[in-house]
């Protein structure tokens, strides 16, 4: 009964509301990733960001303005991730916030001694457990150059979200059933360990090194890669670019070599 409302609300948002046309053009062309994808899945992308914008508040904090392309900029990366799964895997949050810079999250913590500690590095982004994503404005925009940066910031919170969505954020998302989590665990550690081992020992990677953090930033740095750059995955690990093709439901690589083929 209740996924039957959820379609009857849906489709009441979409008759309803909507994104004017050379809004969404301005927004596809400012990712260049979205580029793989065909006019069809554009169109079911933009749906998705219809229902996403209808759903959650994206707020400007500290004076900055948060301005209809980069709402939409925003949501278009966040869906780009559930395409093919469902939204309501961002349903345990509300809201997006959105910082004119760098933001020191401030939290404390105490450790098994009672002593209590407070986080003041600056952070570009964050993922709250059943709370909202905190985003720097700069670095989403600095995002869209990823021959450069070499991150996307939408993309890697928002994998955090995903991550999250069975509980804390450990590299390991609510699996479907054709996904052994035996097989996830065992791929995504052996991958981790030899990464770790590899940043450790200074070696230059094609992938970010943040992602030796931990098994949750393993699995968000790689989805970001999956998504904007996967022939460096498919190269570097291809047995978890075949998981999260699998998981995320799509198959970015062939897309990327299919558009290769077709550019002059």
């Amino acid at each position: 009964m209740f996924d039957a409302i959820r379609k009857w609300r849906e489709r009441r948002v979409l008759r309803t509301a909507a994104i004017p046309d050379d809004l969404w053009r301005e927004a596809v062309n400012a990712q260049p990733f979205l580029a793989i994808y065909s006019e069809d899945e554009l169109a079911r992308l933009r749906q998705k960001v219809i229902l996403f914008l209808s759903s959650k508040g994206i707020f400007g904090v500290r004076g900055h303005e948060v301005t209809p392309l980069q709402r939409t900029v925003i949501a278009a990366q966040a869906c780009v991730l559930v395409l093919n799964l469902d939204l309501s895997l961002y349903d345990d949050f509300e809201n997006v916030i959105v910082y004119p810079g760098e933001f020191v999250p401030g939290h404390e913590w105490e450790d098994e001694y009672g002593v209590v500690h407070r986080d003041d590095e600056p952070l570009a982004g964050e993922a709250m457990p059943r709370g909202p994503v905190v985003l720097s404005w700069p670095d989403v925009e600095a995002s869209a150059d990823w021959e450069s940066e070499g991150i996307n910031l939408v993309l890697h919170e928002f994998a955090h979200k995903i991550d999250m969505r069975d509980g804390v954020a450990n590299g390991c998302p609510p699996l479907p059933a054709d996904i052994s989590p035996l097989r996830w665990q065992r791929t995504l550690q052996e991958a981790f360990d030899d990464f770790e081992r590899r940043v450790a020992g200074d070696e230059e990677t094609a992938i970010d090194p943040y992602a030796a953090e931990d098994p949750a930033e393993f699995f968000a740095v790689l989805s970001e890669v999956f998504f904007a750059d996967p022939r460096v995955l498919h190269a570097e690990y291809p047995s978890v670019y075949q998981l999260l093709r699998m998981f995320y439901r799509q198959d970015p690589i062939s897309r990327v070599d299919l558009l290769r083929e077709r550019s002059p």
